[in-house]
């Protein structure tokens, strides 16, 4: 999972196993592995991060067994490799770098438990026997809809199309309308997160009163092309600016109204925009950044830890990560950047105790190749102000109060204190009670809740979004 800035958090985690299976006796085994076929299901923990994963069993048409596996939270999926000898299973995705080896219990067969092995990072995972479908959160959109929905494809840069969705409200228009941009991580156009489709909801609530939408996958995601992995916030802002253009040219939308939802980095890609475009109507930032992003990732990782790590142990490990975000920022280059990342990973052993260096050291090892890559080294730079300081249309910012990814306090204070110095005279900050990240309605804003939480949106978000686009730009 990645909506929101949590790419590098460099810290402890722990690591708990949540099973979702349904008990269910395998077919009668003819074939050594046949107790294997079928669909597994299990949770990846990953400090507080939770990932619902299916394994699919089967055999190919020269009887080997084949493994599919489906992230059923981010609608990915690839190939495995499966491997079967006595009780032992296992399967590795050499593309993603993961391993699993488990043992089947021998009495039931319906449970496998073993270890998950991703670049080095090994986590305790279950699988039960289950199913690959996922059920759908109460505020999916449900036919019939009074609205048009049209596939489109959006030229951005050479070598990028952004598949996409429009909608267009029924009537004759010309409707106003908003670009939705997603968080950090690859997103597909609905930002799917544990089993929710954020954009997807708050796209049909906008259509059913009168506003019309694109949202687009990600450029080298799902169907858009591209490179994600060499790409920056900056590169984002070029397809939302393109998106922006296109939606400008829809039959039945009104060119001047053309606004963007922005939800966490995407809350930083909207003001990159319009600071430099005129297309831009309007700003929607949901939980949105207003500080640099090395400053970001520090209060971002005291608002996760909370009450779980001891205050001296918190103060070390921001310590720690301080000093590898400042060998990154004070860095010319990515040679440069990893050869004073390696001298910081020197300095933080050297100062380490002797019990614990082997095991900080494999762990700096692990982090240094994601601070190095391109998206974080801009992230860790960019002052989000800089671009905020130069909007001039309205803005409409919102935080939850119990958002431990983008804190709301800090940040909304920020935009509002960059947009007045901008001297914008149409803004407004919100922080609302009880809502997440995600802008759910919570119990602690702890990222490991978004799954059990059935609501996608809280209503109350939904309706002050579109009454106040409305109110200023409603069709007329």
């Amino acid at each position: 999972m990645s909506t929101g800035f949590h790419r590098a958090l460099f810290g402890t985690c722990l690591l708990a196993v949540a099973v979702s299976a349904r008990a269910q006796q395998p077919a009668q085994s003819s074939k050594a592995g046949d107790g294997m076929l079928g669909t597994w299901r299990g949770v990846l923990a990953n400090g507080p991060f939770r990932e619902r994963l299916a394994l699919i069993v089967s055999r190919d048409s020269t009887g080997a067994l084949v493994g599919l596996m489906k992230s059923l939270d981010q609608g990915a999926q690839v190939p495995a490799t499966i491997a079967v000898r006595g009780d032992t299973f296992s399967f590795a995705i050499e593309r993603e770098h993961i391993t699993y080896v488990g043992i089947a219990n021998p009495a039931s067969g319906d449970t496998i438990r073993g270890t998950f092995t991703q670049s080095g990072n090994s986590f305790p995972l279950v699988f039960g026997r289950g199913s690959d479908a996922v059920a759908g959160r109460p505020q999916d959109p449900k036919l019939p809809y009074p609205y048009r929905a049209q596939d489109v494809t959006v030229p951005s840069v050479e070598g990028v199309r952004l598949a996409g969705t429009v909608l267009i409200p029924d009537g004759p228009g010309p409707f106003p309308a908003v670009v939705f941009v997603t968080g950090s991580g690859p997103q597909d156009r609905d930002e799917t997160i544990v089993g929710h489709h954020p954009f997807l909801v708050l796209a049909d609530y906008l259509a059913r009163h009168g506003i019309a939408s694109l949202r687009y996958d990600d450029r080298g995601f799902a169907k858009s092309t591209g490179n994600f992995g060499t790409s920056t916030s900056a590169d984002f802002a070029v397809d939302a600016e393109a998106a922006v253009h296109f939606l400008q040219g829809v039959p039945g939308i009104a060119r001047d109204r053309v606004g963007i939802v922005g939800h966490s980095e995407g809350g930083l890609i909207g003001p990159m925009v319009s600071a430099r475009s005129r297309d831009v109507a309007f700003l929607v930032l949901l939980a949105g950044p207003a500080m640099p992003g090395d400053s970001l990732s520090l209060l971002q990782l005291r608002a996760l830890a909370g009450s779980a790590a001891p205050p001296a142990q918190l103060d070390a490990l921001a310590a720690i990560n301080r000093r590898l975000y400042a060998a990154v920022t004070g860095s010319k280059d990515s040679s440069d950047a990893v050869a004073r990342l390696l001298a910081a990973k020197q300095a933080i052993l050297a100062s380490a105790p002797d019990d614990q260096r082997a095991a900080l050291g494999a762990r700096l090892d692990q982090v240094i190749p994601t601070l190095i890559s391109p998206w974080m080294r801009y992230f860790l730079r960019y002052d989000s102000r800089t671009a905020l300081r130069n909007v001039h249309v309205p803005v409409l910012a919102l935080g939850g109060s119990r958002d431990q990814q983008v804190p709301p306090h800090e940040n909304l204070t920020g935009i509002a204190a960059a947009l007045a110095a901008a001297g914008n005279k149409d803004y407004q900050t919100v922080e609302l009670p009880a809502l997440n990240h995600l802008f759910q309605t919570a119990t602690t804003g702890a990222p490991a809740e978004y799954a059990t939480i059935d609501e996608t949106i809280a209503p109350r978000v939904l309706e002050l979004i579109t009454s106040w686009i409305n109110q200023r730009f409603a069709r007329r």
